[in-house]
């Protein structure tokens, strides 16, 4: 498991997925992490057991989920909630990411499944993705090991701190 799985709305969200290929292509910004959509191919015309199957084996190659939260995620059944359910059920780290610049869980845009799970909440910036991305995993092991739950989020001295490096 390396790999990381972008779960977003597609009709609405997919400027911010390309936004974050962009970053990571740039060899002047320190963003990286290993695209799990990159395994397989999907097609449009693929039904929904094909497409669950495709994903699955993009989730289960995955180390972190990152979920992009816009204004319309939270009412997505078929496949998003159907990756956040994966994704809590085989213990793989949430970083609940906001698209409205909402620094921690936004309990009016944020799934109903996720709420009260152990994720991290973030706003959608490169280098508080990038700071969640290489440590998030190694924090939800231990928050797991120890029995929290509910969401994380960083401190605003973290946002300061991080944006002027």
């Amino acid at each position: 498991r390396n790999k990381t799985y972008i779960c977003f709305d597609a009709d609405e969200d997919m400027n911010y997925y390309n936004l974050m290929k962009a970053w990571k292509e740039n060899d002047k910004i320190a963003f990286n992490f290993h695209n799990a959509h990159e395994i397989n191919n999907l097609r449009d015309r693929s039904g929904e057991e094909q497409v669950k199957k495709k994903l699955r084996e993009r989730l289960t190659n995955t180390k972190v989920l990152i979920v992009l939260i816009g204004s319309k995620t939270k009412n997505l059944f078929k496949y998003v909630r159907w990756e956040i359910e994966w994704a809590i059920e085989n213990d793989v780290p949430i970083i609940a990411v906001n698209l409205n610049n909402t620094k921690i869980l936004d309990v009016n845009l944020c799934p109903p499944i996720l709420k009260d799970k152990l994720a991290l909440h973030i706003s959608f910036n490169q280098k508080i993705m990038n700071l969640a991305l290489n440590s998030w995993p190694n924090n939800f092991k231990k928050h797991k090991k120890d029995g929290k739950t509910g969401a994380f989020y960083y401190p605003e001295e973290i946002y300061e701190r991080t944006l002027k490096n």
